[in-house]
């Protein structure tokens, strides 16, 4: 697999994540990022106005259709989103016009996606929009759009038109037939049918329009009902149009048109309606929610994860479960394989357990499918689908299309090989029973899982007369480079485990519910003598297995394989099967993800047979460097994540996480586009609570043996188990942040006679690498006039290094303003600076900034940018040095401002660098103060007054270069350490 360079013009606080620049090569995989959704359906983030490289979607649980090749996926349903804005006579699209400004932003907190523009139109008039959107939890078939339309500079006549599309595609091909369509007092609908399965589906709207007078018309052209509100807006007037959508289908009720209008009619006002939404999502994250401390990046990226879980997960239906790229994409054509059992489960069971039920009795529902299929194969029992859908059969491709016109058809084995998928679901139904106690769900849906696909086992199984052994040939495993493989350790084990599991089921019913049994037993014919053959299965399967070494053979044969050095083909940007190719990739030790290893995290949990810590340590230094952890799968990361945080490798355990973290957020993989790695997210979980938080069961109860990454200084999260729920709230064992604010002294060489290990730069920006201070200056100073404050250019030099909001505290003194009014203002304010640096540009650099920079760069030093600025982003952009800087670090960033030292710590944390190894550039009081508390070396621009506490004090960067400035804080260095003596 391509990868493609990470995302950027992301930033970050603990709950939302913000688009701060449009960058249409990456269109398509941030539809995916901004997907919103209720565990009804999901929406990509595709613009309500349209966008030519758009892939927009809404997929329905449940809704399927057949579709050539890959047999059934679910069916792009219509479009919900459409609202076009007309400016005298110039639609809007950000193909057009000029863009001003624009920031898009996902509040997983409140599950509201936001966007905001100032455009300019072909005609040269400028507007700011404002669009929010909700797909609501509270009530799932409810959906809410707003549009806030602000002229700029002249009377505008404007007209908005909010549709339905009714000719959604998948990729090309579309599902749906028009059944009908119309008009009533509250809005328009439209009514269509899937082709194949036939499944119906009512979608109704409506507008509502204040802040001016305007005309409503109602125009049906086929297929794309359509509500148009006319107006006139004068220059900062704002017109706000809200739309409302209902939706069902026929799985939920039997006429689903009549259904949504009448729901339609009846539904309170937006802001009620989003009320709503927003508690219901409180009372989720009370339960679901993770705290972290010290580490914004990986706050967010843990909590989008599991917001990406929560709104895929079915809160209200039992026959549809998560696929593996949820409802966010075409990938996997909305086909469920064991992700969701495996990777994404535990975090429902253990914080939803209601959501887990729900999914795994879709595997119950499924289970005649896993019989058709078991027989189709000549097997008893049931062998689930590797690739399931609506009724449980196999919907894996047996053939997939070449890359290149004259390549060869690719056979798809995992259909006829892979078949661990019913060892994976047994697990799954046994530690949801084991973590809820839920007796009533094993007895009518668990036990008949575990014992049915047992019964499939049995059969499944050879005995080899020669080594008087079971075996299973043709598999596998969880590593799918290796296509045709005998005996492999995961699948054997987890089949032993199984039929244990089954032959304990079975007395459990025996003992607690015998009429279930009796009933079980002339079902399945779980006779004496099957029993007696899982026992003896149980007791002679092969594990490859040498206690002597503790190191486990992943299939038989796998160490007779040719060996390989993955350093060696170093640096790539593919999958070593993209380099080898299939056939030479079978022939080689290296592995697309864990398999042995993932075995033994399965067993973990359990400290069954083969985990042991020796075993682990022995098999993590075997088959971890022959992994594809970086581009094989992404079911990979988050499991070596907890293994790397078990055996103390802290460090590689971070890197792991984060790689799975933000595989969406950042694109990691490069294939974001085809939706959310709902496998990836569910291991996120796993990772932090498993892994960092170390949580095991231990005498009936939930115990912490917990290793934290550098930096975090609180993990804080909730454990339902057994119907109780346990708070855990873990901290490192010494508090590295209070101790450096103790002492305010960074750490010095063992001698004057060493260097200080320089390995980072952090440069803050206005009055350091630009100076924008008279375009802040000339903002505040126009809000002040307009509100009537004092304030001059001498209060504004009180200002640098200083936040926005305290900014503005200082200048409003001591009047009092209610907080809604102080964040207007603080907008107003921005919103000048963004108007007055549009012209930016490289010739703005201030002297010796590009020279400092490229040597920097030339001696291997890592660039930061420190900046309590919030356009940071948009200003780098625009002074050409975007390409110089590893990491930023704006107001966005952290919550608190300088002098605390957060946003620099967050900045040595993105480089990667402990504290004592960053130098701050810094022109304000407030900056130097906030470096030197974090532990780091300051170099101080500007006079002594003002910076006399920096390391290194210069008038600024003109005459200067890394070699000066290495000298300058070795001195330093020496001096302080003299002091010291």
């Amino acid at each position: 697999m391509d990868i493609k360079a990470h995302s950027q013009h992301l930033t970050y606080t603990d709950w939302t994540v913000s688009e701060t620049h449009l960058a249409p090569e990456r269109f398509n995989s941030r539809e995916t990022t901004f997907t919103i959704g209720n565990g009804y359906l999901g929406t990509r983030g595709s613009f309500e106005e349209g966008y030519s490289r758009a892939l927009p979607a809404t997929l329905i649980h449940g809704v399927y259709d057949e579709v050539p090749i890959v047999y059934t996926e679910l069916a792009n349903c219509p479009d919900w989103l459409p609202l076009v804005v007309i400016v005298d006579g110039d639609r809007f699209r950000l193909e057009r016009g000029e863009i001003l400004s624009y920031e898009r932003q996902l509040d997983v907190q409140r599950g509201v996606l936001s966007r905001k523009v100032r455009w300019r139109s072909p005609s040269g008039i400028t507007i700011d929009i404002v669009f929010e959107r909700f797909a609501s939890i509270a009530d799932q078939h409810v959906l809410g759009l707003r549009c806030q339309v602000t002229p700029v500079d002249s009377e505008s006549a404007i007209e908005v038109q909010a549709s339905i599309n009714g000719y959604p595609e998948n990729q090309g091909f579309n599902h749906w037939e028009l059944l009908d369509q119309g008009k009533t007092e509250h809005g328009v609908w439209l009514n269509l049918r899937t082709r194949s399965s036939r499944i119906q589906l009512g979608m109704a709207t409506g507008i509502k329009l204040s802040g001016a007078e305007a005309s409503l018309q109602v125009t049906n052209p086929p297929g794309y009902p359509t509500l148009t509100a006319s107006f006139l807006a004068s220059p900062g007037q704002t017109v706000t149009v809200e739309k409302l959508v209902t939706v069902f289908t026929s799985l939920e009720c039997e006429n689903p048109v009549e259904v949504a209008c009448e729901k339609l009619a009846q539904l309170p006002e937006y802001s009620s309606l989003l009320d709503a939404h927003v508690q219901a999502w409180d009372e989720v994250w009370q339960k679901s929610d993770i705290v972290i401390e010290g580490d914004v990046t990986a706050q967010l990226a843990v909590r989008y994860n599991l917001f990406q879980l929560l709104i895929c997960a079915p809160r209200n239906n039992d026959r549809v479960s998560i696929p593996a790229k949820t409802l966010s994409g075409f990938g996997y054509r909305g086909h469920i394989f064991w992700d969701t059992e495996i990777f994404i489960l535990p975090f429902f069971i253990y914080t939803q357990p209601e959501l887990a039920r729900n999914m795994l009795t879709y595997r119950y529902h499924t289970l005649p499918g896993a019989r058709r299929k078991a027989v189709h194969y000549g097997y008893k029992g049931a062998m689930y689908a590797w690739e399931s859908a609506e009724t449980g059969d196999e919907v894996t491709p047996r053939w997939l299309p070449p890359n290149d016109f004259y390549g060869e058809d690719i056979r798809i084995w995992c259909r006829d090989r892979e078949i661990h998928i019913s060892a994976d679901v047994a697990y799954a139904t046994w530690f949801y029973w084991q973590a809820t106690g839920d007796d009533e769900w094993m007895r009518d849906c668990g036990a008949e899982i575990i014992l049915d696909t047992a019964i499939f086992w049995s059969s499944r199984v050879e005995y080899n007369t020669k080594y008087e052994r079971y075996e299973i040939r043709e598999v596998i495993g969880a590593d799918e480079y290796h296509e045709f493989v005998h005996n492999n350790a995961f699948t054997n084990r987890m089949v032993q485990w199984h039929l244990e599991k089954a032959l304990y089921i079975y007395d459990w019913l025996g003992n607690n519910f015998p009429e279930k049994l009796n009933e079980l037993d002339q079902k399945l014919n779980l006779s004496s003598g099957r029993r007696s053959r899982w026992n003896d299965i149980i007791a002679n399967i092969w594990i490859p297995y040498d206690e002597s070494t503790g190191l486990i053979e992943q299939f038989e044969g796998f160490f007779q394989l040719q060996d390989i050095n993955l350093e060696e083909y170093e640096p790539r940007t593919k999958s070593m099967q993209a380099i080898l190719g299939i056939e030479e990739g079978n022939k080689r030790q290296v592995l697309k993800q864990p398999d042995v290893l993932m075995l033994l995290y399965l067993m973990r949990q359990s400290q069954e047979f083969p985990y042991s810590q020796k075993t682990l340590e022995k098999n993590w230094d075997y088959y971890a460097p022959r992994t594809d952890i970086s581009y094989g799968s992404s079911l990979g990361p988050a499991i070596h994540a907890i293994l790397a945080s078990d055996l103390g490798k802290t460090a590689e355990a971070y890197e792991r996480f984060m790689q799975a973290a933000l595989v969406d957020l950042e694109d990691v993989r490069g294939n974001a586009a085809d939706g959310i790695h709902g496998a990836s997210a569910g291991g996120v979980w796993q990772a932090v609570v498993l892994g960092f938080g170390g949580i095991q069961i231990g005498n009936d109860e939930p115990v912490a043996h917990p290793h934290l990454p550098h930096g975090w200084r609180r993990l804080k999260f909730n454990f339902l188990w057994r119907g109780k729920w346990h708070a855990f709230d873990l901290r490192p064992q010494e508090d590295m942040e209070t101790r450096r604010h103790a002492d305010m002294e960074i750490s010095l060489p063992a001698s004057s006679s060493e260097s200080p290990n320089i390995r980072g730069f952090i440069f803050d920006l206005d009055g350091v690498l630009t100076d924008t201070a008279e375009y802040h200056y000339l903002a505040w100073q126009k809000l002040a006039d307009e509100e009537g404050l004092l304030f001059n250019r001498e209060a504004n030099e009180g200002l640098r290094g200083v936040s926005r909001r305290e900014s503005l505290l200082r200048i409003v003194g001591d009047k009092h303003y209610p907080e809604e009014k102080l964040q207007e203002m603080m907008d107003r304010k921005n919103q000048y600076y963004v108007d007055s640096i549009q012209n930016i540009s490289p010739k703005d650099l201030l002297p010796g900034v590009l020279t400092l920079l490229d040597e920097l760069r030339q001696a291997g030093i890592k660039i930061a940018l420190g900046s309590a600025s919030k356009n940071a982003r948009p200003v780098v952009e625009k002074l050409g040095i975007a390409n110089r800087i590893d990491a930023i670090a704006d107001g966005y960033s952290v919550q608190r401002p300088k002098p605390a030292p957060d946003l620099f710590l967050y900045a040595a944390n993105q480089l990667g660098l402990e504290p004592a190894q960053c130098v701050v550039v810094e022109d304000a009081e407030a900056g130097i103060e906030a470096a030197l508390a974090a532990g780091m070396w300051t170099v101080g621009l500007g006079p002594a007054s003002r910076v006399g506490e920096a390391h290194v004090i210069l008038p600024n960067l003109a005459d200067t270069d890394w070699t000066k400035l290495r000298a300058k804080l070795n001195d330093a260095a020496a001096q302080q350490q003299k002091a010291r003596v």
